[in-house]
């Protein structure tokens, strides 16, 4: 099977540096992207700042690749947009790796050739047939020698409700709802929101973000509000490790946003499980929690509450995941939001991320499952380490060094679910839950 391609599903960052990475060990990469061009996902986000320099969101192999065209690098200590990770760097990228990437053509389905998953004959002798659909509606069916993929998580982000099923009444008032970061430098999304009172919910980077660009805006647009909802019992730790942030713009996101609630810019509701939307006067809607807490007269809501992998299409491959997570049986333990903590992150790669499957690899976000916080490097040294496996190179693949920089906050979304029973939650300990309450952070000076 060895003169079979690898196929890499996804023309992202991590899909096309481990497109780069296979081509340098002497493999044949082929690449399928269901979007139009290279980083689609990306350019959906492509206003956000990343907190990541470009000497950290660029692959290795895939610079020494793009030196050999004549590509113009960016500084190496700039930070850049989303738009320019795609103008820079992502579309150069393809075009270097050529007919190797495929556009407009969605994976749909992979197997085992001649084999549903119950088989168990010739698993690690007959090549994985990777289903896909092109863009003119045609099908085909490609036989390849390992799939890697690194189809990522944005299209499946998760609902508002509490329980990670859509609240009740969520769908039916999605015309108010938006789950990624709108770009209020669109003149026709940011009339969406002036003058409005928008309900943030969520307690990662991204909500972090929403929090400044509406903050900003409510400084020029009188009559703008905003309340912050979290599932969260404290507030305080959602922000990051601040001035001791490894990444520094990072942490000063969480500077910026903590700045905007000290400044009375928003309200903040903790432990508040959204369980049902209900529809308002004036096209307004309610937020209500289990708990029967109410959140009225919401113009919009921004639901920032992580992303899921959508697995659908893998039901004839034999996964192991994670009964909690939905990351690699290995790899969970290592990034485990309810037991890890500090933003460190273990050495890993292929032997974590591999499944009972021969062959097949999860690599990028998507290898994270439900898991929060990952950075391109990440994604990088694990699809470094598959090419290797796949080569054959075992000693290169099992050599991962990843040294992440630390975040300086302590637990993911599910620690702070329960009450840690060393720490007084009456003292503002970490992992404290209290009851829901509403809390309204003011400045000095009346502030609303």
């Amino acid at each position: 099977m060895t003169d079979l391609p690898v196929v890499v599903v996804g023309a992202g960052p991590i899909g096309l540096a481990a497109a780069a990475e296979l081509r340098e060990r002497g493999l044949t990469p082929l690449v399928f992207e269901r979007g139009p061009k290279a980083g689609a996902a990306v350019d959906q986000w492509n206003h956000i700042r990343l907190f990541s320099r470009w000497s950290e969101v660029i692959d290795p192999a895939a610079r020494r690749l793009l030196d050999r065209t004549g590509w113009t690098a960016p500084d190496d200590e700039a930070y850049l947009t989303g738009q320019e990770w795609v103008r820079e760097y992502l579309t150069p990228l393809a075009d270097a790796l050529g007919d190797a990437v495929q556009f407009d053509t969605e994976v749909v389905g992979v197997a085992r050739r001649g084999r549903d998953r119950v088989v168990d004959a010739g698993r690690d002798t007959e090549p994985l047939s990777v289903h896909v659909r092109r863009g003119d509606g045609t099908e085909d069916r490609v036989l390849a020698q390992a799939v890697v993929d690194a189809s990522g998580t944005w299209g499946t982000p998760n609902p508002l409700g509490g329980e990670g099923l859509p609240a009740l009444g969520e769908q039916a008032v999605s015309n108010v709802i938006e789950y990624r970061v709108p770009d209020l430098d669109d003149p026709a999304v940011r009339v969406q929101y002036a003058g409005k009172h928008t309900a943030i919910a969520g307690g990662g980077h991204s909500a972090l973000n929403a929090i400044v660009a509406l903050a900003a805006l409510e400084k020029e647009a009188p009559g703008t509000r905003i309340t912050w909802i979290l599932r969260r019992g404290d507030v305080a730790s959602t922000f990051g490790g601040g001035e001791a942030d490894q990444l520094p713009a990072r942490g000063a996101l969480g500077l910026r946003a903590k700045k905007a609630v000290d400044d009375g810019l928003l309200h903040v509701v903790t432990g508040f499980r959204t369980a049902a939307v209900e529809p308002a006067d004036q096209d307004q809607v309610a937020l209500v929690s289990d708990a029967g807490q109410r959140v009225e007269g919401v113009d919009r809501v921004v639901v920032l509450t992580g992303f899921r992998p959508d697995l659908s299409w893998l039901s004839e491959i034999r996964l192991g995941l994670d009964p909690v997570l939905q990351a690699p049986t290995e790899l969970a333990p290592l990034i485990d939001p309810n037991v890890h903590s500090c933003g460190t992150v273990y050495p890993h790669g292929a032997k974590e991320l591999s499944h009972p499957e021969p062959g097949f690899y999860l690599a990028g976000m998507k290898s994270y499952g439900r898991a929060p916080t990952f950075l391109a490097m990440t994604g990088y040294e694990q699809v470094r380490s598959i090419a290797a496996a796949i080569a054959g190179d075992h000693e290169a693949a099992a050599r991962v060094e990843l040294i992440l920089p630390e975040t300086g906050v302590c637990g993911g979304a599910g620690v702070f679910d329960e009450p840690d029973a060393d720490a007084d939650a009456s003292e503002g300990g970490c992992c404290g839950a209290p009851q829901p309450e509403l809390v309204t952070l003011t400045a000095p000076g009346g502030a609303r």
